[in-house]
């Protein structure tokens, strides 16, 4: 069976864009449902709807959207975070930060959310957004671009047909996400087991005194986070350029209590004292809630000059402390909610100086047993990573999968009567 490509149309030919939205005289009393672009994920799928007041609400919760839309992100294009609308609520709004796709009566409104999800679609989206570290692009280029566009009647039979292959492939993609929230929900119990009750269960054990651990070895000290520290240093105050030779940290670079250098950016000076060394800690002052207080560790001996940038803090230990023991205590899911809650709260983010969390008590091994607890806590690692990394690139190549399913189908590589098999 032969393959014909569909006949292109630009978008703006077969729907509108951003048909509605709210007026500024709407009664400040009305509730609405917002959705945010960091509600949506790459997947197409909408997560933690917000309720607020008119009143209340961002300045961009205005784009009004009905049953059969499709929303798309004109910022970071490169997060293809792409939805449809499907049985919204009435008061149901979006952030400007989205375009409204509405399909006229020659798109089908379930084909439209597969047909902008075609490689090519997502190509051309995020070659003509501007900007680099915010790329963005307007409603007029976006409505634009072409999209294949069969008879009617192919492109429901189409729809149809990838309706029921992306719903087994997300079966398994959702199989695979239990298992790693499993795998994840045993590594951080684990954690926080070992760095606070030792790797000995039959010894006497005490009560701590501190809100957010009940007990721990008799044989531990307590003392503030801050005497474990030889220095604490504020990150630099010059803004990030992505140009010079000399690596800058960021926030995102910390991932697992690890430093990923990849997620750097770069700068062309930088104050001696500020570059960083095997076994400096990096602690997250300034984020959201849930991204405050985490804490990597430089566990390399850097080639080159590397820094980090002002809302990071970089905290020596001294003798009384080894820098991978704290490492895994500070990320603790116990010490962590603690932390947090020491944080000053402000609008977008919190705030967790160094004072405040330096105050916070700890409790502390003596040196050697926390070497014990450091080594065995990486040989748990060197086990379960691999594991976990298996899991995560099984689940990227089933959305590889779907993703090449989808341009497939709706760019006319699959035959209809394959399809309607």
């Amino acid at each position: 069976m032969s393959t014909t490509p569909f006949p292109a149309l630009r978008l703006k030919h077969a729907a509108t864009v951003n048909d509605e939205a709210l007026s500024e005289s709407t009664d400040a009393d009305f509730e609405l449902a917002y959705i945010d672009i960091g509600n949506v994920d790459s997947q197409g799928r909408v997560n933690d709807v917000v309720n607020y007041r008119f009143e209340d609400a961002p300045s961009r919760a205005r784009r009004v959207v009905r049953d059969g839309d499709v929303i798309i992100s004109t910022v970071r294009t490169y997060l293809q975070a792409i939805a449809p609308v499907e049985n919204p609520p009435d008061n149901l709004i979006v952030s400007t930060g989205f375009a409204v796709v509405r399909p006229s009566n020659l798109l089908d409104n379930r084909f439209c959310k597969y047909a902008l999800r075609a490689n090519r679609f997502l190509w051309e989206v995020e070659s003509r957004s501007t900007g680099v570290s915010y790329p963005a692009i307007n409603a007029s280029d976006l409505g634009d671009i072409k999209i294949g566009l069969p008879e009617i009647n192919a492109q429901r039979l189409i729809a149809k047909y990838l309706d029921r292959e992306t719903a087994f492939i997300d079966g398994l993609i959702a199989e695979k996400e239990h298992l790693l929230a499993l795998l994840e929900e045993k590594r951080v119990a684990l954690i926080s087991r070992i760095v606070t009750r030792g790797l000995d269960p039959d010894i006497p054990f005490k009560p701590s005194g501190l809100k957010w651990v009940d007990e721990i070895p008799a044989h531990w000290d307590i003392c503030q986070l801050k005497r474990t520290w030889a220095s604490s240093d504020y990150g630099l105050s010059e803004s990030i350029k992505d140009e010079g030779d000399i690596t800058v940290l960021r926030m995102s670079c910390i991932i697992d209590g690890r430093i990923d250098v990849s997620k750097s950016g770069m700068i062309t000076k930088v104050d001696e004292h500020l570059l960083l060394q095997r076994n400096d800690l990096l602690f997250n002052r300034t984020n959201s809630l849930d991204q405050i207080a985490k804490v990597g560790l430089v566990d390399f001996d850097p080639d080159e000059p590397l820094t980090f940038a002002s809302y990071l803090v970089r905290i020596r230990a001294n003798h009384r402390a080894t820098p991978q023991y704290l490492v895994a205590l500070l990320n603790s899911s116990l010490f962590l909610k603690f932390a947090r809650k020491n944080a000053i709260p402000a609008i977008g983010q919190a705030n967790l100086s160094p004072t405040r969390y330096g105050d916070i008590h700890i409790p502390l091994p003596p040196k050697t047993e926390q070497n014990e607890i450091a080594k065995f806590l990486e040989r748990d690692a060197a086990i379960s990573i691999p594991i976990r990394d298996h899991v995560r690139r099984s689940m990227s190549l089933l959305k590889e999968r779907r993703a090449a399913l989808i341009t497939a189908a709706v760019t006319g590589q699959i035959p209809l009567e394959e399809m309607s098999s």
